[in-house]
């Protein structure tokens, strides 16, 4: 509990990047883009496509580097990816020859931080815990898309991170796996308190999901608002029928749609 006390959380501050395509004028898609994610909240980012989320993202986790700008996690600066920061992708992050278990310790035997033998009962506790105990000898394509998400999530706690960063990493599920994967995924936020930055283009699961909701403008690479989701937890679907979060999804809706209704695409269910 101390060290949550301690944290910082993410912080990205003033972050600049310039797109130069190879015909055309240079394409700034973060312009000043600021945000944090404090420690026991859980962050969301909404924006439409194509507005930099993803790119900022990257940009988090130390995969790109910003023209300008500064990514700090509990205050020192981030100069490349690390093990200190959970990263899921919308893409799958599973090596196909590897079994769920290789999977899960691939990291820390490649970084040597922790001998086989702690690995594997790291990898053992965690599959547990994440349901995937009877599957560790099983490869990705023998799993479902739930289950693959939850070895991500695994694999990447195996690195004790200091924080959390999804993107969009249930896309693509079907919506019975998708809401089982929202449950789960807030169960593993409770647990742990982890800063957290989950990004998403869709309004319902940013409301279940969030303590704060951050929107991004459909252009200019800035963050334009901000809603505080006072929804009690632990979180149910039945909330969705209630009068606050119908009231919290009317405001990210006006907020979202303000200035760019034609050309805004988000999956609002229902609206």
């Amino acid at each position: 509990m101390a060290k949550q006390n301690k944290s910082q959380g993410l912080r990205a501050e003033g972050i600049v990047k310039v797109f130069t395509p190879a015909k055309g004028p240079p394409m700034r898609l973060l312009d000043g883009c600021s945000l944090h994610a404090e420690p026991g909240k859980l962050t969301v980012l909404i924006g439409p496509s194509g507005c930099g989320k993803s790119t900022l993202a990257y940009i988090l986790a130390g995969y790109l580097e910003p023209d300008e700008g500064r990514v700090t996690v509990d205050g020192e600066v981030v100069t490349g990816s690390g093990p200190d920061r959970l990263m899921v992708f919308q893409e799958t992050a599973l090596w196909p020859w590897m079994t769920v278990r290789d999977n899960v310790t691939f990291g820390p035997l490649a970084r040597a931080d922790m001998s086989k033998a702690e690995a594997r009962r790291r990898a053992d506790e965690l599959l547990e815990r994440f349901g995937l105990g009877a599957f560790k000898d099983k490869y990705p394509h023998q799993l479902s898309g739930g289950m693959k998400r939850r070895a991500e999530i695994a694999q990447a706690l195996i690195n004790n991170p200091k924080t959390m960063i999804l993107d969009e990493p249930f896309r693509g599920l079907d919506v019975m796996t998708r809401e089982l994967m929202q449950e789960y995924f807030l169960t593993v936020f409770e647990d742990t308190k982890l800063p957290t930055l989950f990004i998403t283009s869709e309004i319902e699961e940013a409301i279940f999901l969030a303590d704060r909701i951050l929107i991004m403008a459909a252009e200019g690479g800035k963050i334009i608002d901000t809603i505080e989701v006072d929804l009690p937890r632990p979180r149910t679907f039945d909330m969705m029928a209630s009068e606050r979060y119908q009231a919290i999804k009317a405001e990210a809706i006006e907020i979202l749609y303000r200035d760019e209704e034609d050309d805004m695409e988000f999956e609002v269910a229902g609206s």
